[in-house]
């Protein structure tokens, strides 16, 4: 493994996770989102390749933040057919380099688990500044990695055990329930996800979906919803009616959401206007206020920011650093 004054240092995964163990990455994703919502940070539009006979998506996402050490460029991708040939749907890397001069630092060959974490951070910071005061029972739409990655990082920031999760395979489903109830959740499935909708007052929808799977007429007074898996133009999850109707509708990053996730398509369809939604940074920074009340339908739009991608990768650097 080469030094950093002789060239990058590569780190692979089980390296990166043992330096994961401590760092606080809720506390990092806020850094970030307000740094990027005070205009600290530097994150040109997203890189996206798409490949139809996959099928298959690559985002390439980069940034840094004024007055930092380092800027990162991060390779994700989402293979779907990837578990039928016994692969990781998800993979990628995080580059590193120094501010002032360009020199790489660091590769990070984190196989796209430093992209699901750092996505489940700022999960948990949605919900810790915009879930009711009381969470009757956690709903989780989808029973793939991010489902299981958000569920674990809402112990930190959520009192609530209680999990419905709705997914389209019985198998899938109770896989899903032996893990987490390891984890100490107490956990319900069903094959609807208006069910979660019934039940829950904290949603976090994670699913590829291209139609939407939650109505308006199906949420409860008092829900927040986190929505994390419309990453793309064309994938939706929610009914551009619950956005129209909420009390607070909130994106990481506005103009990422004109073009991606949730956001865009209520915003084509006209029913909800840009001077109507907050970034989450800004509820962080404590420039805007979060829920107003626990009678509040409240929405986050999570598209995934580059800010996080250099919180996450800075993070796990200054670790090496010091333990290295």
């Amino acid at each position: 493994m080469a030094s950093p004054e002789h060239g990058p240092i590569v780190l692979h995964w089980p390296e990166i996770e043992e330096l994961l163990d401590g760092l606080d990455l809720v506390t990092a994703m806020e850094r970030g989102f307000a740094a990027y919502s005070r205009g600290r940070a530097v994150v040109p539009p997203v890189g996206e390749l798409l490949l139809d006979e996959a099928p298959g998506e690559v985002h390439i996402k980069y940034g840094y933040v004024r007055g930092d050490d380092f800027y990162v460029v991060k390779i994700a991708s989402g293979f779907f057919d990837n578990p039928k040939l016994g692969l990781a749907a998800g993979n990628g890397m995080m580059l590193l380099f120094a501010q002032a001069t360009g020199e790489p630092r660091a590769v990070l060959l984190d196989e796209g688990r430093l992209t699901d974490l750092r996505t489940a951070a700022a999960g948990a910071v949605a919900a810790k500044h915009l879930a009711p005061s009381v969470v009757e029972r956690i709903g989780i739409v989808g029973t793939g990695v991010q489902a299981r990655r958000q569920l674990e990082a809402l112990r930190g920031v959520i009192d609530c055990r209680a999990v419905l999760v709705s997914g389209r395979s019985p198998a899938a489903l109770e896989a899903f329930r032996e893990e987490m109830s390891a984890l100490g959740f107490e956990v319900e499935t069903t094959l609807e996800p208006s069910a979660i909708a019934d039940r829950c007052n904290l949603i976090v929808t994670t699913t590829p979906s291209h139609e939407p799977l939650l109505t308006a007429e199906e949420i409860r007074t008092g829900t927040h919803i986190t929505a994390v898996g419309s990453d793309t133009p064309d994938k939706q999850e929610l009914d551009s009616a619950i956005l129209a109707s909420a009390h607070m509708v909130v994106a990481d990053s506005l103009s990422q959401c004109r073009l991606r996730g949730e956001i865009s398509h209520a915003l084509r369809e006209g029913v909800l206007a840009e001077r109507d939604v907050v970034e989450l940074g800004a509820i962080v920074a404590g420039d805007a206020t979060g829920r107003r009340s626990d009678d509040a339908v409240t929405v986050v739009d999570l598209t995934g920011v580059a800010v996080q991608d250099v919180e996450i990768a800075s993070a796990v650097f200054r670790a090496y650093r010091t333990t290295g």
